[in-house]
């Protein structure tokens, strides 16, 4: 009777080599010479010892495959357990060479390399294992099995992989989400959404996608990504703030009505004024009403934009500062184009109270603003 060996408790499938199942399982028939070595070896309670008895295993038994990738892998979760994650990865990577549709050591190795946070090889492992998981519906049925047997064993594989899916799916996400580049971010996007299709972070990896869009400044590629994204969620409030800002800045005719529809949606979108509205959907609100009413001073329309400004500063106070500052500024300068030098003052002396990229900004047109009033005395 075959018995077959886990370090940790995840889903096994058998061997590539021995059938036509997706998923690769390392089977150690049981009463073998490696059987009993593998007993022995479990049985040491010295770990150096133990290191020192997988290698003389691997040598051993170097004419098995099977032997071989578990030995290797045996060899990672011990230089795992012992803290030397270097070693560990490296083992892992030839165990995944002799295995290498093995759902469960792929989980393994994202593991240790988050332990060593490389989020590149967090990232690999963990959508090569997503690709994998996704095949086992895509699997062919092997000459001889009835359909239903067929069906129940695909049934099976992808019931006993979810937890390991979800876990790299965590995993590849959080990589993301953890990568500061933009450019290597948006190519690390492109293959998540394949080897994860309808993730369950969908919306999130949006969002990160058409930040990173944005902060390359590949303004067709992220006007693209935003409306492929509304076309599946027409109330995404990421794309749609996206688009609005992108629309407001964008010097080409048109883009300015553009800019005001898609504010607009997303004010009606965001529900700021619902007894259930989180911080969240507050300041994107807010950030909306600030974007239009920054559109209608681009289209001269300064008495309309007061309004939204003020809706916007209304909402962002105490949520967000820096988006805040910005609508005060907005605000301010809103007023100071109608001659409202009190008014305009009052708002930018607010304005120039918080640190960041609009406090120079504010302090110049205070100043300005301040000189007007003297003057007008």
């Amino acid at each position: 009777m075959a018995r077959t060996h886990c370090w940790v408790v995840l889903m096994v499938v058998v061997l590539s080599v021995f059938g036509h199942a997706q998923l690769d399982r390392i089977v150690i028939p049981a009463g073998t010479p490696e059987d009993q070595a593998l007993t022995a070896i479990s049985n040491e309670p010295d770990t150096q010892k133990k290191l020192a008895m997988y290698q003389d295993f691997l040598q051993k038994f170097s004419a098995n495959p099977a032997a071989v990738a578990y030995g290797n892998w045996q060899l990672s979760q011990a230089y795992q357990t012992a803290g030397d994650f270097q070693k560990a990865l490296e083992y892992g990577d030839k165990a995944l060479a002799g295995s290498p549709r093995n759902l469960d050591i792929l989980v393994s190795q994202a593991s240790i390399a988050q332990q060593l946070k490389d989020n590149a090889k967090i990232f690999d492992y963990s959508t090569r294992g997503g690709e994998l998981y996704n095949s086992i519906a895509k699997q062919t049925k092997p000459d001889g099995m009835s359909d239903q047997e067929f069906t129940q064993r695909v049934d099976d594989e992808k019931t006993g992989g979810k937890s390991s899916y979800e876990f790299l799916e965590a995993a590849a996400f959080n990589a993301i989400a953890a990568e500061a580049d933009a450019q290597k971010r948006i190519a690390y996007i492109e293959r998540f959404t394949p080897a994860f299709p309808k993730s369950r972070f969908e919306e999130q990896i949006a969002s990160y996608a058409m930040m990173s869009l944005s902060e390359l400044k590949d303004t067709p590629r992220l006007i693209a990504y935003a409306e492929k994204t509304l076309a599946s969620d027409p109330n995404n409030l990421p794309a749609l703030l996206l688009l609005a800002g992108t629309y407001a800045d964008d010097p080409k005719p048109g883009s300015l009505p553009k800019a005001v529809t898609y504010a607009q949606k997303a004010i009606e979108a965001a529900k700021a004024d619902a007894p259930d509205a989180d911080r969240s959907r507050k300041v994107s609100a807010g950030m909306a009403h600030g974007t239009l009413g920054y559109a209608y001073m681009k289209q001269d329309k300064t008495a309309a934009a007061i309004p939204e400004l003020k809706s916007a500063s209304a909402l962002l106070k105490g949520q967000d500062d820096q988006q805040y500052a910005i609508a005060m500024y907005r605000l301010g300068f809103a007023y100071a184009k109608l001659n409202k030098v009190s008014e305009a003052r009052d708002v930018l002396q607010e304005a120039v109270k918080i640190s960041g990229p609009v406090q120079q900004p504010a302090q110049d047109l205070l100043a300005k603003v301040n000189a007007a009033r003297a003057k007008g005395r």
